[in-house]
């Protein structure tokens, strides 16, 4: 049972008494608190009461939730003194769960609490874990709720929570000064009237990193405590870097790095998803690391374009996207690329593919097969495609076509194309179709579209079809079946009026092999399957697989089991490769049995 006091945007006031543990907060009917205000979501926030006190959580409203005048994300245990901001209202929060220690009222003269300086309004960052309340921690000499001693594990685990608190004090603490120390940064440098736009990275690096040092001689209300070369490198990283992020992608176990908000920052381990401490001082300065993204690739980001897919000097693939379309601020994408040069062997050492998988992409890689790569998001198509091309022979031109550059293909004779958005008076679009038509007319060997999204997929298959054998490409799909079915939905969308047996021929005549790549729950990425196209029979694309991966099980913690194996096929292009005298191994083929058998 807790008391609400709900003050209005023309000062009325009025009082809730609820009876439940929980409310929702909102101008929704089943919200337990009701706020009728435009700036309030139907539900927007929720007040839970557990043991140690009222908790209160955003649920994720454009408007936000405040306390104290610092937005939060969830907040907790609430005090008498805390104030709540929730679209215009304000709410004060009287708990009145009885305590099992001390559930008598305090004395009616007794003096209010003070609130701490990271509740008054002053340090605006999330505060996730707060120190438990003095009735948690028994002074010395006091009992528990049955008049015994805590334990020893109680005692440790009650410490263990104060050193968190006080390290996400420290934090908070931290994260403050260095939204300041940046806003001084920025007055500093306007004061100097530099032109930062006339000097070099290295130049506008010592220059901020001086007056930086600047503020910081000056700063002397900075507590003790607050590591001084820390602050420094991160109010650095913020002001001429990415911020927070420098770290992370200088981390080579973090695989990919997602901004949600400001104060919520995701990354990638292993495969799984966790949330990182670290956090942005603002929206703000989100959105200027997304703008040093994008503006030395000539692309723009603002209310009339509120969307953007970018590239970082290393080829890690970006996309970005503010507001108006995100409603919690602006939202920061990151996959990085590995800065080590994968090859098969490399795929084959991680559990990727098996042996005969890589000596047959080798053979259809070098004998100029059309190989159609597919798989879901983050699957590890485009990584395969540079493993792929390592297998071109030296010599050989290669023009590469994408919306964002990611392809790192090594390979001395290439040319890379990369397309290009219209501008804000939406002129000067140059999309993939027009650069792959292009691409014709430069006399490619090979041509490598990053991946097929549309119309350009029927350019791709009449390029296949016309002299550029060996040519490569990806598209989104679970299946090698899903992948040809997708391959005739995006031909369709060229707008070309085709029949779908004409469809059907082109991809026949085109594409020689699938390869399916599949990423598993655990994290792990697989090709699952290598399909060869065979023909169309009956109106119907007819697909053989060569090579599958079967999974057996899963391990104790989660990990994929299972095994690849052939199913005993051979390519119908085998007969003619070995006509013009190239040595298989046809063993490779052979079913899993099969070679149990053979040997």
């Amino acid at each position: 049972m807790f008391l609400v006091q709900v003050t209005d945007t023309f000062g009325a006031r009025r009082r809730l008494q609820l009876d439940s543990r929980a409310a929702l907060i909102g101008c929704g009917d089943n919200c337990e608190i009701r706020l009728d205000g435009w700036r309030v979501g139907r539900e927007h926030a929720r007040l839970t009461q557990t043991g140690a006190g009222l908790l209160i959580e955003d649920l994720g409203y454009r408007t936000g939730t405040w306390i104290n005048g610092a937005r939060i994300a969830r907040h907790g245990p609430l005090t008498v003194g805390d104030e709540i901001g929730i679209g215009g209202f304000r709410l004060r929060v009287q708990d009145r769960l009885p305590r099992a220690r001390d559930s008598s009222p305090p004395p009616a003269d007794a003096p209010a609490a003070k609130p701490s300086a990271l509740r008054d309004g002053r340090n605006p960052v999330d505060q996730r874990v707060r120190a438990p309340s003095a009735r948690a921690l028994p002074a010395d000499g006091a009992t528990g709720k049955e008049g015994k001693e805590p334990t020893a594990i109680e005692q440790r685990n009650a410490c263990s929570a104060v050193a968190a608190a006080a390290v996400t004090s420290a934090v908070a603490t931290r994260s403050e000064w260095r939204r300041i120390l940046h806003e001084k940064l920025l007055d500093a440098i306007d004061l100097r009237r530099r032109d930062l736009t006339r000097m070099n990275d290295d130049e506008v690096r010592a220059e901020a990193e001086q007056v930086i040092r600047d503020v910081l001689a000056k700063e002397t209300a900075l507590p003790a405590e607050v590591d001084r070369a820390a602050l420094l490198r991160e109010v650095l990283h913020e002001a001429i870097g990415l911020g927070p992020l420098e770290d992370l992608l200088a981390d080579e176990s973090v695989t990919e790095i997602m901004v949600n908000r400001f104060d919520e920052v995701y990354v990638e381990r292993g495969g799984q998803l966790q949330r990182h401490e670290t956090v942005f001082s603002s929206n703000r300065a989100v959105l200027g690391v997304i703008e040093r993204i994008v503006a030395p690739l000539g692309r723009r980001i603002d209310e009339s374009s509120p969307l953007v897919d970018a590239r970082l000097k290393d080829g890690s693939r970006v996309n970005a996207i503010i507001a108006p379309l995100a409603l919690k601020g602006p939202a920061l994408t990151i996959r990085k690329f590995s800065r080590q040069r994968l090859a098969a062997d490399d795929l084959v050492t991680h559990g990727s593919l098996s042996p005969p998988m890589a000596e047959l992409l080798r053979l259809c890689v070098t004998q100029r097969k059309n190989v159609v790569v597919a798989g879901g998001t983050g699957s590890g198509k485009t990584t395969l495609l540079n493993v792929l091309s390592n297998f071109i022979p030296d010599g050989e031109r290669i023009v590469t076509i994408e919306d964002a550059a990611e392809l790192k293909l090594n390979h001395s004779h290439l040319v890379a194309l990369e397309s290009r958005p219209a501008n804000v008076e939406g002129r000067g679009l140059v999309a993939i179709r027009d650069l792959l038509r292009n691409a014709l007319r430069m006399r490619p060997d090979r041509i490598v579209v990053g991946e097929c999204r549309g119309g350009e997929a029927l350019d791709m298959l009449q390029a296949m079809n016309t002299g550029h054998e060996g040519s490569m490409t990806t598209l989104h799909a679970n299946t090698p079946r899903d992948a040809v079915a997708r391959l005739e939905t995006l031909v369709l969308m060229a707008g070309m009026d085709l029949p779908l047996a004409a469809i059907r021929d082109q991809i026949a005549a085109a594409v020689d092999i699938l390869i399916q790549q599949t990423r598993f729950a655990c994290g792990a990425r697989k090709v699952t399957s290598i399909t060869e196209v065979t023909g169309v029979e009956n109106g119907r694309l007819q697909l053989q697989e060569i090579f599958r991966y079967t999974v057996r099980g899963f391990e104790h913690d989660g990990k994929v089991r299972g095994e690849f194996g052939g199913c005993g096929t051979v390519p119908t292009f085998c007969d003619e490769l070995r006509a013009r005298g190239v040595a298989i191994d046809l063993s490779i083929f052979a079913g899993t049995g099969e070679r149990d058998s053979a040997h």
